[in-house]
């Protein structure tokens, strides 16, 4: 009797074995042959989950944002407004290890996504899904009255997603502490606290 699998199951499992290699290898050793050697597949066994390998990619593009997505989930528990919105935001800037590493993977991807995807598409893998979290953390800062009721929400969830993207390439290209990568989120809000 055949062996039963599960297929997006093991399209994670590819896909994480793209990130588990390019965060330890770099992009330019990322391949279908290094991605079935961290499996300990041949490589044909791919084929059988994906159309190519710009499919794999956009894969583990996915999973990092799905993996982004259960992270804030958990930290910003029981948390509202600018605790919140702290909470949420040490999950997607480089301040750790863990998120260091991720940068580096992100900003590989890139490229590569915009060379297989070159018009933005709204379904697209690296899609900030955090940003209802980010507005609902703000309204309830204004709420809260640590915020100015004039804050200007979309003006400032539009600066945290580009600020997010802009110190994921700093940490890449110009390595940051902590501190430096928070410090730019307070300068962003420093001026509608109250």
């Amino acid at each position: 009797m055949p062996r039963v699998v599960d297929h997006d199951e093991r399209r994670r499992q590819i896909a994480e074995a793209l990130l588990v290699v390019a965060a330890r290898d770099g992009h330019e050793n990322v391949s279908s042959r290094a991605v079935a050697k961290e499996l300990g597949v041949a490589t044909g066994a791919l084929w059988h989950y994906f159309d190519g390998f710009d499919d794999v990619v956009r894969a583990a593009a996915a999973e990092v944002t799905r993996r982004t997505d259960e992270r804030i989930a958990a930290a910003t528990t029981g948390l509202r407004g600018l605790a919140r919105l702290d909470a949420l935001m040490r999950e997607v800037l480089p301040v750790d290890d863990r998120t260091r590493t991720e940068a580096r993977v992100v900003v590989g991807f890139w490229g590569r996504l915009a060379a297989i995807a070159p018009v933005p598409d709204a379904g697209a893998p690296t899609l900030a899904t955090w940003q209802e979290s980010i507005r609902e953390a703000l309204s309830e800062a204004i709420a809260d009255g640590a915020l100015r009721p004039d804050t200007p929400i979309d003006a400032l969830i539009a600066l945290l997603r580009a600020i997010t993207y802009g110190q994921q390439v700093v940490e890449v290209t110009e390595p940051q502490d902590a501190a430096s990568h928070l410090a730019v989120l307070e300068s962003i809000l420093s001026p509608w606290r109250t």
